[in-house]
């Protein structure tokens, strides 16, 4: 890892070194750095790019980061994540994408998560995007994420996403599928500057009698100077 990846870790996932637990780190469309822990399996996919996390059941009080970073100009990369959270467990997932674009081409990032969430388990996404170029460069920084959560029964996740700055275009698509006793809670802030966009499609389906969805934040702050 050189400077720029350390900041660029740093801003998304507030890392400072190799993450405790289970962790996956992507780098210009490979992945760089994996760890499985004794709770939680890594396995990366082998018909298209992406990971498979698998968290065993009862799993307490553990994390795992999956971080992405672009740090050349004119990288498309797309990956498929899939999360299998057991019942009963109670872990921290900490994701994000962050852009160092050198150059005049765009950079993008695409990912699609999709998290089946046992019955009884509890889990906290936090997830951020930061983008940022070279002095005088012009190439874009694109991110477009689309993230679908099957929540058992009883289950809940608190799903935290920040866009921090330096996306120049960003369409995010969020679906969650709640059983009975279920509950999401969700808080999206999105900032954009200058000529950058932001869009954001979200929708809560409630199949079970007593399910709760919540939206406690979903607001775009912008800034055209």
């Amino acid at each position: 890892m050189n400077q720029i990846d350390e900041q660029l870790l740093e801003s998304i996932a507030d890392l400072h070194g190799t993450p405790a637990g289970a962790y996956n780190i992507r780098k210009n469309g490979a992945g760089v750095a994996r760890q499985s822990s004794a709770n939680i399996e890594i396995i990366p996919k082998q018909d298209k790019p992406g990971i498979d996390i698998i968290v065993k059941p009862h799993t307490k009080n553990e994390s795992v980061h999956i971080p992405v970073i672009v740090t050349d100009t004119g990288i498309n990369d797309m990956v498929y994540n899939h999360f299998e959270i057991g019942e009963g467990a109670d872990i921290l997932i900490v994701a994000g994408c962050g852009i160092h674009n050198d150059g005049s081409a765009k950079s993008e990032h695409d990912g699609i998560h999709t998290f089946h969430i046992g019955k009884n388990s509890k889990v906290r996404y936090v997830e951020k995007h930061f983008g940022e170029k070279d002095p005088g460069q012009t190439g874009g920084n694109i991110m477009n994420p689309k993230t679908v959560v099957y929540l058992g029964e009883n289950a809940t996740m608190q799903m935290e996403t920040i866009q921090i700055r330096g996306i120049d275009s960003t369409k995010r698509e969020t679906d969650f599928f709640c059983e009975a006793g279920s509950e999401v809670v969700v808080t999206e802030r999105l900032l954009t500057h200058g000529a950058q966009e932001a869009e954001s499609d979200m929708r809560i389906e409630l199949n079970g009698h007593d399910a709760r969805g919540r939206v406690i934040s979903r607001s775009v702050a912008q800034d055209r100077s």
